[in-house]
């Protein structure tokens, strides 16, 4: 079976500008180095400056890693990241009780952001597994 892409190099390097608070590398599956990324401002900027030649490798691993389907991991990504306070990702996976909640609780106080920084490409993967 091919391997799909589920994940793009040029989100990876949109997400990598914001890079030192981890954002690219939970968009690749990388939740732990991901918080880590978050607490240290990318280990102090070096990791971070490390990781521009690492993204390709990435990109690789969650290509591999997850299901593509009717839901696109890079939009859902690009809206978490960007209006995520606004729940428009959780919209556009068809979750719009958690939508509104986002939506009128600025992103459920902010935990709920964090938590799907952390969970985002499961609960994609898990819907796309879902019969249309």
């Amino acid at each position: 079976m091919q391997n799909q892409d589920t994940h793009s190099k040029v989100i990876g390097y949109l997400l990598w500008i914001f890079g030192f608070m981890g954002a690219h590398r939970f968009y690749y599956g990388k939740q732990i180095t991901g918080t880590i990324w978050f607490f240290t401002l990318g280990l102090f900027f070096i990791g971070w400056i490390i990781d521009l030649f690492l993204i390709p490798g990435m990109d690789e691993a969650a290509d591999a890693k997850y299901e593509a389907g009717s839901i696109d991991y890079n939009v859902a990504w690009i809206l978490l990241t960007f209006l995520g306070i606004f729940g428009i990702h959780r919209f556009y996976m068809g979750k719009v009780i958690t939508g509104i909640i986002y939506l009128l609780t600025v992103g459920l106080f902010g935990l709920g952001i964090l938590y799907d920084f952390l969970t985002l490409n499961g609960q994609i993967a898990e819907k796309n597994r879902l019969p249309g």
